[in-house]
């Protein structure tokens, strides 16, 4: 896919007010637009009347709430109230009816949405008021306590460790890992002028731009979806802003984005690009199901980059990124990096080994001890 690199005012302009169609996955019975996300509704002879008066994302949410008490589901997918983890739960049920004929009856998956505590408290940096689990807690909560049969995750969201009774036997396949470069005046970081504010609230993009571009400014607490992220980039609070070209790509919304990062300017997240899907570990039914989905190079490849965040210890106060994949002769071929904060220090390493399950969790483990070394005490500013 190719990118327009000049005339970019006015392109984006029109571009980030751009409703996008539905994607092939959705359901097909209409739409409701959530500032430029085609948002699939639930097919139900019961929400018709609901479906009349929507018109705000929050009457999409009251109907999925009725459609809860009306009908008895196989699986409830519990999963975020964003558009992005909306996309990524309507992808997940169109893989399992794909797979399972039993679960395309009307009313046979049902989607819960869960508020978490990263959803609520928006007005504070993520480094701020996080900890592990920010937008992952209540969901879980909701699958040990029987309210949900499976959640579906941000794989960059999860932390390293996994709640009691749950396990996540599941990746589908990873999309593009790379981040994006959407600015309504420029291609690139290269090209923005001195002074220009970039707003992410990512201390892993944070550091990598200024390490290369220190002439820049970062605005750390950039929060909000895809949607309000983009709107805040067209009210003029920001000159630029990176977004995971994945979320953009699940959303259909890739017409925003003015460049690609490659994997050398900016390495992305650990796990960046991969749903996972949880369940409970005394739930043979739902993890039946759940390995009939999973790609098992996305798994063994996020496990390797979780093993080296899980030896770093990283947290939301933490610049840390790792890539794991297979390169041409079919080894795995591992990329680690950790930063100060303001981006003055960047430490790097790499690994290369079989695409084995236990050698990559090794292999990511080994890097990870291998950077804390180098990194010294107080590295990290905490």
């Amino acid at each position: 896919m190719e990118f327009a690199s000049s005339s970019l005012y006015q392109a984006h302009k029109v571009a980030l007010t751009r409703q996008p169609s539905p994607p092939v996955n959705s359901c097909s019975l209409g739409s409701v637009s959530v500032i430029g996300f085609s948002l699939p509704q639930i097919s139900s002879p019961s929400l018709a009347k609901c479906r009349r008066k929507q018109s705000s994302f929050s009457s999409v949410r009251a109907c999925v709430a009725v459609e809860q008490k009306t009908r008895t589901a196989i699986i409830r997918i519990g999963t975020r109230g964003s558009p992005l983890a909306l996309a990524q739960a309507y992808e997940t049920r169109a893989k399992l009816q794909a797979k399972h004929p039993e679960l395309t009856e009307d009313g046979a998956i049902h989607i819960e949405i869960i508020k978490t505590t990263g959803d609520k408290i928006l007005s504070q940096p993520l480094a701020d008021i996080g900890g592990k689990g920010l937008f992952t807690k209540e969901i879980d909560e909701a699958l040990i306590n029987g309210h949900i049969d499976i959640a579906v995750h941000s794989m960059k969201d999860v932390p390293t460790y996994l709640p009691e009774k749950t396990f996540l036997p599941c990746n589908l396949v990873r999309e593009d890992v790379r981040d994006a470069f959407i600015c309504l005046t420029a291609a690139s970081l290269a090209e923005l002028p001195a002074g220009s504010v970039v707003g992410t609230a990512s201390l892993r993009r944070k550091s990598q731009i200024l390490h290369k571009y220190p002439s820049l400014s970062v605005e750390e607490n950039f929060r909000g979806n895809v949607q309000t992220r983009l709107s805040k980039l067209q009210g003029g609070k920001v000159h630029a802003t990176l977004l995971a070209l994945a979320g953009l790509k699940r959303l259909s919304m890739t017409e925003n984005v003015a460049s690609i990062l490659s994997l050398d300017e900016m390495l992305p997240a650990v796990a960046q690009g991969a749903i996972g899907i949880a369940c409970r570990t005394d739930d043979d039914k739902m993890a039946n199901y759940l390995a009939s989905l999973n790609h098992e190079e996305t798994r063994l490849a996020v496990a390797c980059e979780r093993a080296f965040l899980e030896t770093l210890d990283g947290s939301c106060r933490t610049p840390i990124a790792g890539y794991a994949a297979k390169d041409e002769e079919g080894s795995c071929y591992f990329r680690g990096l950790v930063a100060s904060p303001d981006g003055t220090k960047v430490l790097e390493t790499s690994r290369k080994g079989p695409y084995v399950f236990e050698d990559m969790v090794k292999m990511g483990k080994d890097a990870g001890q291998e950077l804390l070394s180098r990194a010294g005490p107080g590295f990290f500013g905490n």
